[in-house]
């Protein structure tokens, strides 16, 4: 991506914020709201990257899992991408129970008290409802996730990661048939790998655009007004996500990597940014793979499995927002937190970040997952839907550094050379590569 075109999903993001501000959700033109106008462009720009979402995560996959599975090194390759998936959740989850901790260690429990008068169980949408069930049906309902039993239905609701699956194992066994019938099953998914990353640099073109729809409409239906009630919780997650991104990534980089974090959170910048707006993972995705391959130096091999597995199990942001989500409201509710229930919170968080789907607000699911583990009322999340369409967009950009992040730890651990500007403590950000 140029960098004027940065300098455009800048311009966008502020217009988005000061027109969502000064128009509301009243402000009309024409008989037609502004806020739905915002919700129009918005909509669609979140509507073309879905489209090209699944194919591309199919074709990604079957070819990353074909190739390596012809490899002797799948069974290790496999083995490194799991385990830094692991690492990467497990320290966001330990950040997330270390900041709620030392910041709730210094207020009053009166505030806390008093919220819990509150009846949050009017603002809980439809599908949030209280729900029978403890950590075995949790379990299972991974399991069904895992194998669901019609992968086109499975793909058309957004349930990534049984689409991931059937594509690990569609490409795991494409490499073990006939050659000449291999052959042209790859140059099948070969060509729709091609296709659907053309489409993707058309629709990019409109980022500018999408990312003002989206932010505007933010803005102009939550504004600051909704953070006030739920400010502690706001502002421990938000303390949280930033000492994960900018203490605990740029620490994995310079140990284990050896790579300079600035310029790397440089060539990440054009997928960042789209995960900010879109509040999607998978609508990501296309930007994601671009930015790690040709910006980062990460290969084809790598990128093509680690990424698109990564954004439905490799959830990091979302798994310490859930973390402290679920810490705040048992608070809130009186249960008292001891090493069984934050272990249990930790290791839920784990499991049920792992399953989530890479679309706006899915962690609120996975919330009252563990509500009902730890015994509390599933109501108590209306204490925080005010603010987690805010927060929803900054650790939706958690969830696309960690797991690209994971993707080039992979790669250093392979031995590949990344971007010299990446290995390279003293070169300038500006002298990146900015072909997109």
């Amino acid at each position: 991506m140029k960098n004027h075109v940065l300098l455009k999903v800048f311009i966008a993001l502020a217009l988005g914020i000061f027109a969502g501000w000064i128009t509301g959700t009243d402000q009309a033109i024409g008989g037609v709201s502004y806020v739905n106008i915002y919700s129009l462009i918005g909509q669609l720009f979140l509507n073309a990257l879905h489209l090209v979402a699944v194919p591309l995560v199919s074709a990604s996959i079957i070819l990353g899992a074909a190739k390596m599975a012809s490899d002797s090194s799948f069974g290790l390759l496999g083995i490194k991408t799991f385990g830094f998936y692991l690492l990467s959740i497990s320290l966001a989850i330990l950040v997330g129970i270390s900041g709620f901790f030392f910041i709730f260690s210094e207020i009053s429990a009166d505030p806390l008290a008093s919220m819990s008068a509150v009846n949050p169980a009017h603002a809980l949408p439809v599908n949030l409802q209280p729900q029978a069930g403890g950590a075995f049906e949790t379990f299972t309902q991974i399991l069904f996730r895992l194998i669901p039993s019609n992968i086109l239905a499975a793909a058309s609701q957004g349930q990534m990661l049984g689409l991931i699956v059937y594509s690990i194992l569609f490409g795991f066994f494409l490499s073990k048939i006939e050659a000449g019938s291999a052959s042209v099953i790859l140059k099948f998914w070969e060509g729709i790998f091609q296709i659907t990353m053309k489409m993707t640099y058309l629709i990019m073109t409109a980022l500018p655009i999408g990312v003002f729809g989206l932010v505007a409409k933010v803005t102009a239906t939550t504004g600051l007004e909704s953070i006030a009630s739920s400010a502690w919780y706001f502002l421990t997650a938000i303390a949280g996500l930033l000492a994960y991104s900018f203490v605990i990534i740029p620490m994995l980089l310079i140990v284990i990597a050896k790579v300079n974090p600035i310029p790397y959170f440089y060539a990440l910048s054009p997928a960042l940014f789209t995960a900010f707006s879109t509040s999607s993972s998978a609508a990501t995705l296309p930007i994601t793979l671009e930015c790690v391959e040709k910006r980062a130096g990460v290969s084809n091999r790598i990128c093509s499995f680690s990424i698109p597995l990564g954004t439905s199990l490799n959830m990091s942001g979302g798994a310490l927002c859930m973390t402290v989500a679920s810490l705040f409201i048992a608070t809130v509710y009186g249960v008292p937190l001891n090493v069984h229930t934050i272990g249990l919170i930790g290791c839920m968080a784990l499991l049920t970040s792992m399953g989530v789907a890479g679309i706006p607000s899915a962690s609120l699911i996975s919330v009252t997952l563990i509500l009902n583990t730890i015994g509390v009322p599933v109501e108590g999340i209306g204490l925080i839907i005010a603010v987690d369409r805010i927060l929803d967009m900054l650790r939706t950009t958690v969830n696309v550094l960690g797991n690209a992040t994971c993707a080039v730890l992979i790669a250093r651990s392979e031995g590949e050379s990344l971007a010299k500007e990446l290995v390279d403590f003293k070169s300038q950000a500006g002298k990146l590569p900015t072909s997109f």
